[in-house]
C-alpha cells in the first residue's frame, strides 16, 4: 500500500462521523492492527484507558510486551488530547520517554489524565507567548493494578501555521526559536 493510500485510509476513518471517536481511534490501522481496546474516552479527552493486549505479535523475545508497542500507543495521546482542548492550534509529540519498571507480562492498560493545574499553566502559556512545551506524565499499568512503564512525554503547541525562526503571525512579533 503506497503511503497516500495509507493517509487517504486514515482520513476517511477520521470522516466517519456515525463511529463515536473510541471507535474511530480503535479502527486508526496502527491501533487496529495492535488491537487495542478503547476502555474509557472521556467526551473532553481529559481521561482516556486504552487495554494494550498482550498478543502473540506484542511479545518480544522475553515473552513479555514489546516497548515498541507501548510507545507506538502512548506517543500521539498528549497530543490528540491537547488538540481537542486547545482548538486552533498545531500540537505535535517532542519527546517521547519510556521508563520500564516492571516487565508487561499482562494485558496493559494505558492511563492518561489531563491534570487541571497542567491545563490551567498551558492556557496561561498560549494567553502570553501564543505556544506552550508541556511535558506529561503517565502509564502502562498490568492486570492488577501495578505500574507497568512510566511515560513522560513532552508536545509542543504552536499557533496553526507556525515555522521555527519565522514571525508569530498570531502575537504580531518575532520568534528568537530559542526554546522550541
Amino acid at each position: 500500500m503506497a503511503d497516500t493510500d495509507k493517509f487517504i485510509l486514515m482520513r476517511w476513518i477520521a470522516r466517519l462521523r456515525f463511529l463515536s471517536p473510541r471507535r474511530r481511534l480503535e479502527l486508526f490501522p496502527p491501533f487496529w492492527l495492535m488491537r487495542v481496546k478503547v476502555v474509557e474516552l472521556s467526551p473532553d479527552w481529559r481521561r482516556i484507558r486504552i487495554k494494550l493486549p498482550l498478543t502473540m505479535i506484542s511479545r518480544n523475545a522475553g515473552g513479555n510486551m514489546f516497548g515498541g508497542f507501548q510507545a507506538a500507543l502512548a506517543d500521539p495521546m498528549p497530543a490528540l488530547a491537547c488538540v481537542r482542548i486547545f482548538p486552533g492550534y498545531s500540537v505535535w509529540t517532542r519527546r517521547l520517554k519510556l521508563d520500564f519498571r516492571h516487565e508487561g507480562r499482562t494485558d496493559l492498560e494505558l492511563r492518561f489524565d489531563m491534570d487541571p493545574a497542567m491545563e490551567d499553566t498551558i492556557r496561561r502559556e498560549l494567553e502570553d507567548k501564543g505556544r506552550s512545551t508541556p511535558t506529561f506524565e503517565f502509564g502502562y499499568y498490568l492486570a492488577d493494578g501495578t505500574v507497568c512503564t512510566v511515560i513522560h512525554n513532552t508536545v509542543a503547541i504552536r499557533p496553526r501555521g507556525y515555522k521555527k525562526g519565522r514571525p508569530n503571525v498570531a502575537l504580531g512579533e518575532a520568534q528568537d526559536g530559542a526554546s522550541d
